[in-house]
């Protein structure tokens, strides 16, 4: 199973009936994939799209019907379209239940960096800074490491896209939470040890004595 895979499966298990869930752009597009059976999930695209499911199948793809990063999308039954105001009064009102987002780094306390200086060839910050202040829940959804070098770090050395420390990160290592604000191991990714996720990590993680395997949404 490829690393984007792993961390999409695992993220779904976050999912709850009845949820307004952002899908942020990159490895976040993928839950949509991950959707337990009977469990209903309504899908925020900051584009202006309640309602988005899978992604198409070849040939099948509407010009119009996208992301917010131009992918195309499918349309479920009931979907709902509406300008960007009230997409981000949806963000800004606190009426999104959980957004999952990619990042460039997360440090020790759970504060996100996911853009780089303007005017690189890099990406903007987008509506991540709203996402992660009006969001009920923020999940990332990253690699571990980055040509070899950590992403979960002491200190980010990127702008911060919110003071508001993130709930939860997922990589092809391990799951990462924040309780009482300081970077604690909960899971590791099937077949990874304890010892690996250490080294491809800066931050100093908490290590509970057990530290259970991380299970994922069936296919």
């Amino acid at each position: 199973m490829d690393a984007q895979t792993l961390i999409a499966r695992r993220i779904a298990r976050e999912l709850r009936d009845g949820m307004l869930v952002n899908l942020g752009i990159g490895i976040p597009t993928l839950v949509a994939n991950y959707v337990p059976e009977r469990m209903h999930v309504y899908f925020q695209s900051e584009n202006g799209l309640i309602g988005t499911g899978p992604a198409p199948e070849q040939g099948m793809q509407e010009r119009l019907l996208t992301d917010a990063g131009g992918h195309p999308v499918t349309a479920l039954p009931g979907a709902c379209t509406f300008d960007s105001a009230m997409s981000f009064g949806l963000i800004r009102g606190g009426h999104v239940d959980m957004t999952v987002l990619g990042a460039l780094q997360v440090d020790v306390h759970g504060r996100l960096a996911n853009w780089v200086v303007p005017g690189k060839m890099v990406p903007g910050m987008g509506g991540a800074m709203d996402l992660v202040t009006g969001a009920k829940r923020v999940v990332i959804a990253m690699q571990h490491t980055a040509k070899g070098k950590p992403k979960i770090v002491r200190e980010c050395t990127l702008p911060l896209t919110s003071l508001r420390p993130v709930h939860l990160v997922v990589t092809e290592l391990a799951t990462i939470g924040f309780p009482d604000g300081r970077a604690t191991l909960l899971e590791t990714a099937p077949g990874v040890s304890v010892q690996q996720v250490l080294a491809g990590t800066e931050a100093e993680l908490v290590v509970p004595s057990q530290v259970p395997q991380m299970q994922l949404q069936e296919t």
